[in-house]
C-alpha cells in the first residue's frame, strides 16, 4: 500500500510513521475517567507546550516544529481528548475549553513543569486563551497560529460566530439541504460520508500550492477519530467565552507575552482575527505572505525561526558573518541514501583542494557516509549527531526486493525539514565561504522556500532530474509527481539566486525522454537550460584498476577462482536480493564449479541474519568496495546508480535487480545503463534461484562492449564549484 492510499485509509495509525525523532518521556493523565496522553522531548528551558488544537487532529501536527525545537528547548505535546492515543469520551461535557485547559494544567503538573511557553493552533487558541488569563503563574508566553478567535467583521470571524451560537444546533444535527462547501460541516453528513468532509476540511486548511503531503497527513490525522466524536466537539463550547465582548476581554486578560502568526491566505480563520487578537492581547502580529491554516506544516523554518526567537530573546536569527581566520571553508552535505554520494563527493573534494589548495572542507553527514569520510580522514562537522536517520527511514518504507522510492522520499517530510533546522544552525553559528548539496533534499527544497536564509554561494548537484510515477500508481501518482516537479519549476524560475551552480552528474544523453508532467517543460529541455554537466563521477581512479591480476593477487583471488561479488548499497533494502542469490548458490556452483561467491552485507545488514553454505563468504562493510568490483569475473547488484556505473566503468559483466516502485532504478538508472549498453537488467518476481544460477553462469567472465566511461568527472564537477571561491 502506497503512503497516500495510506494517508486515507481508516485503520492507519499516522502516529506510528517514521519520525525524524522520538520522545524521551511518555505517559497519560487521567482526569473524571478520560486518558490524554502526552510526550516529553528534549532538556533545555523554558519548557515549550503545543495545545492541541480541534479533535480532528492530534500531536502529530506538531511533527515539524519538534525536532527542532527539542535540540534547544524542552518540548511538550499531547493528543487532544477525542483523537490520537487519548480517550474518546462520550458526552458533550467532556470537549469543553475548560476541560482542554485543566488538561494541559495535568499535564504541566504530570511533567514537573512550572511554567511553560504555550502554543496553540487554530481552535487550540481558546484552550491557550483560559490557560494564559485564568493561569498567569504557569505561562511564560503564548504564541497563536491561525488563531480560532471570531471577533472581526470579517467573513470568517461572522462564520464563526454564527456556528458558535446555540440557535444553530437543531440545523447542525439536521439533513443539510446541501453538502457543498460550508454546508458540509454537519452532523448528519459526518455521519453519512466522515472522509467527504475531512478531505474538504484538510483541503480548507492545506490550501497553500503544492501541499498533497499536508493535505494527506491532515486526512490521515483526522480518520483517526470518528463522526460522533468529532460532533460531541461542536456540541460543546465552541468558544469559551461565545461572544465577541466576552472574546476579546478574555484576550485582554492576557498579561504575558504574545506572537500570533498567520496566513495572509487562511480558509479557515482570517487575518482579520489574528489582528483582533494581536491588538487585544498587546501581542505582535507575523503575517505570513500567501500562508495557509498551517503554516506549521508549509513554512515550518518560518514558524520555527519565529517561535526560537519568541522564546529565547537571546537566540539570534541571523547567519554568522564573523570567524576566526581567512582560510575559505565549505560546508559539505551529501545524501545518506546508500554510499555512492559518498565516493563521489570525496572525489570531487579532492579535486577542490588541488583547485583551492587551502580549502577547509566540513561535512554534514550521517552514517552510512560518515563511514567512508572517516576512512577518507575528512572533517564530520559535530553538528552531525543531531542528524535525523535518512538511510533508517528509507529502510523502515522498503518490502521484499520494494521500495516506492517516490513515496519513501514524499513520507520524509518531517527528516528532511528537521536535518535543514541543523544546517541553519551550524551556518548561523560558523561562517562558510561556500554551500555544496549533492542530492542534499532539504537544502535545496528550504532554500527555495527561504532564500533569505541563504548567505553563501549554494552548488547543487544531482544524477537524476523528474520525480516519475509508477506505472500501476495511476492518475493520482501521475499527478503528485507532477506537482512535485511543477514546483521544482516554480523554485528555479522565482529564485534563480538559490543555485549559484546546478550540476547534473552525467552528461545530456543520461537524461529520461519525456515531460516533467503536464504543461510542464521536456526533462531533457528543462535540464540542459538549467544545469551544467560533469560527466559520470566514478569516485575513484579507473587507472588504479587498470592490471586487474595484480588487483587480484592482492584481495586475495585465486586464478583459477570464478569470482562473483554481490553487493546492494548501503541503505539496507537490499536484503531480500542477497538472500536470494545466495540461494542461487547450488545451483550456480554445479553449472560453474570453480565459482567463488563473496556477498558485501553493507553496513545496515546484519550479517548473522544471512545464510551460510559452501564456497560463500559474507563480508560487512568494505571500504574500496570498487576494487573489489573491478577485480571480480561477475557481480549481482541491486540497480543503483553507483555501483552499476562503476562496474561500467571496470567493464565487468553484472546482473542488476530494479527495486520494484524504485522510479530512479527502473527509468534513469536504466535509461543510462541502456545508453552505455551496461548489464543485464534482471526482474527479481521472475528470477527463482535456477534463473539466477543460470544467469550467473551465462555472464560470469563475458567480454563486454560497453561504452567507456569518462576519467574526469570529478575534475569537471571540483572546477564548475571552484569557480564559486573567485
Amino acid at each position: 500500500m502506497s503512503i497516500t492510499e495510506q494517508a486515507t485509509s481508516e485503520h492507519v495509525d499516522m502516529s506510528e510513521q517514521t519520525r525524524a525523532m522520538y520522545p524521551d518521556d511518555q505517559g497519560h493523565i487521567e482526569r473524571d475517567g478520560v486518558r490524554v496522553f502526552y510526550e516529553v522531548y528534549g532538556s533545555g528551558e523554558p519548557t515549550i507546550l503545543f495545545c492541541p488544537t480541534w479533535t480532528l487532529v492530534h500531536s502529530r501536527v506538531w511533527k515539524m516544529q519538534i525536532p527542532y525545537l527539542a535540540r534547544h528547548h524542552r518540548v511538550i505535546v499531547f493528543d487532544p481528548r477525542g483523537n490520537g492515543k487519548s480517550d474518546r469520551p462520550r458526552t458533550r461535557e467532556a470537549y469543553a475549553e475548560a476541560e482542554f485547559a485543566q488538561d494541559a494544567l495535568d499535564v504541566l503538573d504530570a511533567t514537573g513543569t512550572d511554567k511553560a511557553i504555550v502554543v496553540g493552533l487554530s481552535r487550540g487558541a481558546q484552550r491557550t486563551l483560559l490557560l494564559a488569563a485564568e493561569h498567569p503563574e504557569r505561562v511564560l508566553g503564548v504564541v497563536f497560529i491561525g488563531p480560532f478567535f471570531p471577533t472581526s467583521r470579517s467573513v470568517s470571524g461572522l462564520r464563526w460566530r454564527t456556528m458558535s451560537h446555540r440557535w444553530t444546533v437543531p440545523a447542525f444535527l439536521r439533513k443539510p439541504l446541501t453538502t457543498r462547501g460550508w454546508a458540509k460541516f454537519n452532523a448528519v453528513h459526518w455521519r453519512t460520508d466522515f472522509r467527504d468532509f475531512v478531505e474538504w476540511f484538510a483541503a480548507m486548511t492545506t490550501s497553500e500550492a503544492h501541499s498533497t503531503k499536508g493535505f494527506d497527513d491532515v486526512v490521515g490525522w483526522g480518520l483517526e477519530t470518528d463522526p460522533d466524536t468529532l460532533t460531541l466537539t461542536v456540541l460543546a463550547d465552541a468558544a469559551a467565552p461565545v461572544t465577541r465582548r466576552d472574546q476579546l476581554a478574555l484576550a485582554r486578560r492576557v498579561q504575558c507575552p504574545v506572537l500570533v502568526i498567520n496566513g495572509t491566505d487562511d480558509k479557515i480563520t482570517g487575518l482579520a482575527d489574528a489582528k483582533e487578537l494581536a491588538t487585544a492581547a498587546r501581542g505582535r502580529l507575523l503575517a505570513i505572505e500567501g500562508g495557509d491554516h498551517a503554516p506549521m506544516g508549509r513554512r515550518p523554518v518560518e514558524v520555527n525561526l519565529a517561535i526560537r526567537e519568541f522564546s529565547d530573546p537571546s537566540f539570534r536569527r541571523d547567519p554568522a558573518v564573523h570567524r576566526s581566520d581567512d582560510r575559505p571553508r565549505a560546508l559539505y552535505v551529501s545524501s545518506p541514501i546508500g554510499l555512492g554520494h559518498a565516493r563521489r563527493d570525496v572525489a570531487i573534494a579532492r579535486e577542490l583542494r588541488t583547485l583551492v589548495p587551502d580549502l577547509q572542507i566540513d561535512w554534514l553527514a550521517q552514517d552510512p557516509v560518515t563511514r567512508v569520510l572517516e576512512q577518507e580522514g575528512e572533517r564530520i562537522h559535530p553538528a552531525s549527531v543531531h542528524l535525523a536517520n535518512e538511510s533508517g527511514h528509507i529502510e523502515s518504507e522498503s518490502a521484499e526486493h520494494d521500495l516506492h522510492c517516490f513515496q519513501a522520499v514524499r513520507s520524509m517530510d518531517e527528516i528532511l525539514t528537521a536535518n535543514f533546522m541543523v544546517f541553519d544552525d551550524v551556518v548561523r553559528e560558523q561562517r562558510y565561504d561556500l554551500w555544496i548539496g549533492d542530492e542534499a533534499w532539504e537544502l535545496d527544497y528550504h532554500l527555495h522556500k527561504n532564500p533569505s536564509r541563504k548567505c553563501a554561494p549554494f552548488a547543487w548537484m544531482t544524477d537524476f532530474v523528474g520525480w516519475l510515477p509508477m506505472p500501476d500508481g495511476g492518475e493520482h501518482e501521475a499527478l503528485l509527481t507532477a506537482d512535485y516537479n511543477a514546483e521544482m519549476v516554480e523554485h528555479v524560475r522565482d529564485h534563480p539566486q538559490v543555485r549559484d551552480r546546478a550540476i547534473f552528474v552525467g552528461n545530456p544523453g543520461d537524461i529520461v525522454h519525456g515531460d516533467l508532467g503536464q504543461d510542464l517543460p521536456g526533462i531533457r529541455e528543462w535540464t540542459e537550460r538549467n544545469f551544467d554537466f560533469s560527466g559520470y563521477v566514478t569516485g575513484f581512479d579507473q587507472a588504479e584498476t587498470g592490471d586487474r591480476e595484480r588487483l587480484r593477487v592482492e584481495l586475495g583471488y585465486q586464478p583459477h577462482e570464478r569470482v562473483c561479488v554481490v553487493a546492494v548499497g548501503g541503505s539496507g533494502v537490499g536484503a531480500h536480493l542477497l538472500r536470494r542469490v545466495m540461494a542461487a548458490l547450488p545451483a550456480a556452483k554445479k553449472l560453474v564449479p570453480e565459482l567463488r561467491m563473496i556477498v558485501v552485507a553493507g553496513p545496515r545488514i546484519d550479517p548473522a541474519t544471512l545464510p551460510a553454505g559452501d564456497g560463500l563468504e559474507v563480508r560487512t562493510y568494505v571500504h574500496d568496495l570498487y576494487r573489489h568490483l573491478a577485480a571480480c569475473d561477475l557481480a549481482v547488484v541491486q540497480g543503483g546508480l553507483t555501483t552499476a556505473m562503476e562496474l561500467t566503468a571496470a567493464r565487468r559483466p553484472f546482473l542488476y535487480f530494479p527495486l520494484r516502485h524504485h522510479f530512479e532504478q527502473n527509468f534513469h538508472v536504466a535509461h543510462r545503463l541502456d545508453r552505455y549498453r551496461a548489464g543485464r537488467r534482471m526482474d527479481f518476481d521472475h528470477a527463482t534461484p535456477e534463473v539466477i544460477a543460470a544467469a550467473i553462469a551465462d555472464e560470469i567472465g563475458r567480454d563486454v562492449d560497453y561504452r567507456p566511461v569518462e576519467t574526469d568527472g570529478a575534475r569537471r564537477a571540483a572546477q564548475h564549484i571552484a569557480e564559486l571561491l573567485d
